[in-house]
């Protein structure tokens, strides 16, 4: 344990977590409380520049937390955006091997996501399910969404009549109905992540979910929905008691049984 504990102290992954969401929260920082225009420019523009804009639009826009919000973000600013899928997800993220161009570029940033979630479990439509799946098809897909390196390649090869989208299965509303949050309530402000060090954990979700036993997990989670469920329940008999109650003293009035 003391041997993986200093592995992952090495490989100063949190602290890249912490770097993204700080100059994600600086740049949202300038435009919602300054009303300034941001440029956010990396070396190319398709990788650390697509984490930033997409953190940046998540803490600022609610939209960007729905199921379909949080689509057309990764549509809208990696795939058009034009971050090489192809060459950074090469590989598994589970290979010892690292070709050239290969790199966690997108994990990063579903991790930076996943972290603000940790962090605002009410204000995301969406659940943790959701972000590792995203994770998976982005590495071995039976979809197109992330095939090629950028969209004149996927046109090149005529990718849409070849394959299917992802976004057309995720939407379905039976797969749907597996992605969402039970506790979601539209938050319209923003949201503020911290990046303190005791606020930063590891996805054990994501990285350990074969080694830690998560049946435990999803029984809560269960149990959560069946609750949610029960209390939506009750208020609908609440306001049908409420409807009876009122036409009773309506009536019980016209009948002079009661005076108002």
């Amino acid at each position: 344990m003391d041997k993986w504990i200093s592995r992952l102290d090495s490989s100063n992954w949190l602290g890249h977590i912490k770097d993204v969401l700080t100059t994600a929260c600086l740049a949202a920082q300038c435009i919602d409380r300054e009303g300034a225009s941001v440029l956010v420019h990396g070396s190319e523009g398709i990788d650390s520049t697509l984490q930033v804009t997409s953190l940046a639009q998540i803490i600022l826009d609610p939209d960007c937390r729905t199921v379909r919000g949080f689509e057309a973000l990764v549509e809208r600013e990696w795939l058009q955006g034009g971050h090489p899928f192809a060459d950074r997800c090469s590989k598994s993220a589970y290979t010892t091997s690292k070709p050239r161009f290969e790199g966690p570029v997108y994990l990063l940033f579903l991790d930076c996501v996943w972290q603000i979630y940790q962090q605002f479990p009410c204000s995301f439509e969406f659940n943790e399910h959701f972000l590792l799946y995203l994770f998976e098809h982005a590495y071995g897909s039976q979809f197109g969404t992330f095939m090629c390196n950028n969209e004149a390649d996927r046109k090149k090869v005529k990718l849409s009549t070849k394959t299917v989208s992802l976004w057309s299965y995720v939407n379905r509303p039976e797969i749907l109905q597996t992605f969402l949050n039970p506790l979601y309530e539209k938050n319209d402000g923003v949201i503020w992540p911290s990046v303190a060090p005791q606020s930063l954990m590891l996805w054990s979700g994501l990285y350990m979910r074969y080694e830690i036993n998560q049946s435990a997990s999803e029984d809560a989670w269960k149990e959560i929905v069946q609750i949610k469920q029960h209390d939506k329940e009750l208020k609908l008999k609440a306001v049908k008691l409420r409807k009876q109650l009122s036409e009773l003293q309506k009536e019980a009035v016209e009948k002079n049984i009661i005076v108002q």
